[in-house]
């Protein structure tokens, strides 16, 4: 019998909308230091998959400040 796979990790427990209006450089280390494996920054009206991934938080960024922010 194989190993039993390991579970995903833990989403951190934390609140997007505390991102927005932050600079993109400062809502990044923020993230980082919370627990958010990944990072995304994107400029408005961007073409992306959607699909979901334990981890990642979503920056939507104008002008370097974080105008929308979700998780997945």
């Amino acid at each position: 019998m194989g190993p039993i796979p390991a579970s995903p990790p833990a989403q951190p427990d934390d609140n997007p909308e505390a991102y927005v209006g932050l600079d993109e450089r400062d809502a990044e280390r923020l993230a980082r230091s919370r627990g958010w494996t990944t990072v995304r920054s994107l400029p408005p009206g961007s073409i992306i998959t959607l699909e979901f991934l334990v981890g990642r938080i979503n920056f939507e960024v104008r002008d370097s400040t974080v105008i929308r922010c979700w998780v997945g």
